[in-house]
């Protein structure tokens, strides 16, 4: 909790993140499927679906953070056998990672206030999978730092869908990486 806390705390009274740091999305994509695969042991089907072509501007380990927020909550809410997909699709105008799962899903009544701190639907439920209520204030600080916006959609039973949505002011074009460049740096 008390880490948790520091990074809301930090997150509110540090600078916006910069227009000029590269996030390079494919890679932290690849990360974020390989922690995915671990964090859920087998339990679950992982799916990345993602575009090339465009990375994003900002502090990368926020986005780090936030994307890897919106898959490990996903992982820790979908019963063994469930699905959990990491999409990333973007253009120009628009991006948006999305983390969609085949979990418990989640009231619309619970849902404008799951980014509040310490909200949570079912406490009893929090305190078997962990977490400390922070998680998806965090996101949404990050989130909002990046003048990007996050977009959730439930269906108890059947599961959610968590969207972060990134205006076209954070989207550039990809760099290609000269595959002994990418070769080098794995060896």
């Amino acid at each position: 909790i008390v880490d948790d806390l520091l990074t809301l705390s930090t997150l509110e009274s540090a600078p916006g993140p910069s227009l000029d740091e590269r996030v390079r999305v494919a890679p932290l994509l690849d990360r974020l499927h390989a922690e995915a695969d671990a964090l859920s042991g087998g339990r679950h089907k992982i799916v990345l679906d993602a575009e090339a072509g465009f990375d994003l501007l900002g502090a990368e380990n926020e986005i780090g953070s936030a994307f890897g927020n919106l898959m490990s909550n996903a992982i820790r809410y979908t019963p063994a056998g469930g699905e959990v997909r990491l999409t990333w699709r973007a253009s120009a105008s628009e991006a948006e990672f999305s983390v969609q799962d085949t979990g418990i899903g989640i009231a619309p009544e619970h849902i404008p206030r799951l980014t509040e701190r310490f909200y949570r639907v079912d406490r009893g439920r929090s305190r078997e999978t962990g977490g400390t209520g922070l998680g998806l204030a965090i996101v949404k600080h990050i989130l909002t730092r990046h003048q990007a916006a996050l977009d959730i959609r439930s269906e108890p039973g059947k599961g959610s869908r968590f969207a972060a949505r990134f205006p076209a002011r954070r989207i550039v074009p990809a760099v290609a990486i000269p595959e002994n460049a990418a070769s080098e740096s794995k060896g």
